[in-house]
This record gives structure tokens, sequence and C-alpha cells, in this order.
């Protein structure tokens, strides 16, 4: 009679241990579910046009790190846009074109206007 209801306190153990088991399974899925939301609200949307003057992300900088170079390479001239993200631009100074991922671009802003900077002297003190 003991087997019996050992058997039976067993089997319920192990269906308890597979519903603890799928309710893990279930929020691990909500969490990633949730995770890739917000990662995904929060990667900007560039939207780009044939003609536009783009910079290119410098990845090899990874590599040989340096605090004064520059991240950005280019002007690029953005020639061909595709539907999934990708874009194609065009080397101003070799005139190769390639394809590269919009999210490595940004902006080049042409005739930028630089503040001009007024200079103070400062003297020593009197004593």
């Amino acid at each position: 009679m003991e087997m019996e209801t050992a058997g039976r306190a067993r089997k319920l153990d192990i269906q308890e241990l597979e519903e603890i088991r799928n309710d893990v399974y279930e929020n691990a899925r909500v969490y990633k579910e949730k995770t890739t939301a917000f990662h995904n609200k929060m990667i900007t949307r560039k939207q780009f046009s044939i003609g536009q003057k783009v910079l290119l992300y410098d990845s090899t900088l990874k590599i040989f790190a340096s605090k004064l170079r520059s991240k950005w390479i280019g002007p690029f001239t953005v020639t061909n846009l595709f539907s999934n993200g990708a874009v194609e631009i065009q080397s101003e100074e070799t005139q190769k074109c390639f394809k590269v991922n919009g999210q490595r671009l940004k902006p080049f802003y042409e005739n930028f206007q630089t503040h001009t900077v007024e200079e103070i002297v400062l003297e020593e003190p009197r004593i």
C-alpha cells in the first residue's frame, strides 16, 4: 500500500516539475519578445535619397583604436536604395560602387557653417 501512495506522489511531483519547466519556457519566450521589441524600437530608421552625400562608419578602427582619428570616412554619394535597408554608395575619389548596411551611414552636411569663436586674453593679476 505504501508503494502505491509513494508512486502517486512521485507522479504528481514529476507533473509539477513539468508544469514549472513549461512556465519557465513561456517566461523566457515572453522576455525575449519584450527585449527584441525594445531593441527594435530604439533603432533609428535612417532615410536616404539617391544623390545624397553620406559618411561611412569605419569599422577597422576597432582594431586600430585611436582617440583623435575620425570614425567616419567619406563623403560618398548614394546611387541605389534597396528594400532590405542596404544602400549602394559610390566613392567620390575612386568612383567605385559598393553596398553597405544603411545603419553604417550618416548624412554628410556640405557648407556646414562654423561659428566664430571669440578669443579672450587673460592677464596676470596685479599685486
